[in-house]
């Protein structure tokens, strides 16, 4: 069944990529056309509204972000192609945002600090860019951790799977990461996760000082830590900071 979820997404368009990789730009141009409408939609589902191809300078930015994706790309990285552009464009498109509104409401806070009867001191204006940093970072996770949770899918694996199966003791979780770890930098062990869908865990014995139960105890969480590190996830990464590995 996992197997058959994470075929390859489709040989065509892996085939158009890799073409553009190497200097196709017929493949490349016919890779924006065809996937304008994902682009858009993509640029949508940030925005909440309906993003226009001719007007909208949202989709200009997931455009070039679709164009960066198709470079950057990497198969023996995990994700489908689409998936990693889908995540690309959007985390572009936030920063957009993000840099947009900033520069509206910092420069709306520095003409309000002038009216001492609305502002009073220049502490509000740093409380108040502070708030707003805290909930684009808040907006930004949760983009993330949606990507992520697709992601899972494709291995029959959910949010609560994960949870549940996470060691409930502090070093028996650092074990974990450090085991995912060996497997995300041996690329034989990396693609028999990302591939086929199950750890390794007779090859991996012969590796890691932890035993085959453990190692079947922890599958789900370990799978999941070698998805994050395989992908691109700023987030879920800073928690697997500060294991010694």
């Amino acid at each position: 069944m996992i197997r058959r979820l994470f075929k390859k997404e489709d040989t065509s368009l892996h085939n158009q990529v890799i073409a553009a990789q190497e200097g196709d730009e017929e493949a490349r141009d016919d890779l924006i056309s065809k996937y304008q409408p994902f682009i858009a939609k993509c640029a949508s589902e940030v925005c909440k509204r309906y993003i226009d191809p001719n007007q909208d300078d949202e989709f200009s930015i997931g455009l070039i972000a679709f164009n960066d994706a198709i470079d950057s790309y990497a198969k023996d990285k995990g994700a489908a192609f689409l998936s990693f552009a889908k995540l690309i464009i959007k985390r572009r498109i936030i920063d957009f945002i993000r840099q947009q509104k900033s520069h509206v409401m910092f420069t709306s806070l520095d003409e309000t600090q002038e009216d001492e009867e609305q502002m009073e001191n220049s502490a509000e204006v740093r409380l108040s860019k502070e708030k707003f940093s805290e909930e684009i970072e808040a907006w930004y996770r949760r983009e993330e951790i949606q990507e992520f949770q697709s992601h899972l899918q494709k291995f029959g694996l959910t949010f609560l799977d994960v949870t549940e199966a996470s060691p409930k003791h502090a070093d028996a979780r650092e074990s974990a990461i450090r085991v995912a770890y060996i497997v995300y930098e041996d690329k034989a062990l990396r693609s028999k996760v990302l591939e086929k869908g199950r750890l390794p865990i007779k090859e991996l014995d012969a590796k890691v000082d932890v035993s085959k139960k453990t190692l079947e105890r922890n599958r789900k969480y370990i799978i999941a830590l070698v998805l994050i590190l395989s992908g691109d996830y700023v987030y879920l990464k800073d928690y697997l900071k500060g294991v010694k590995v």
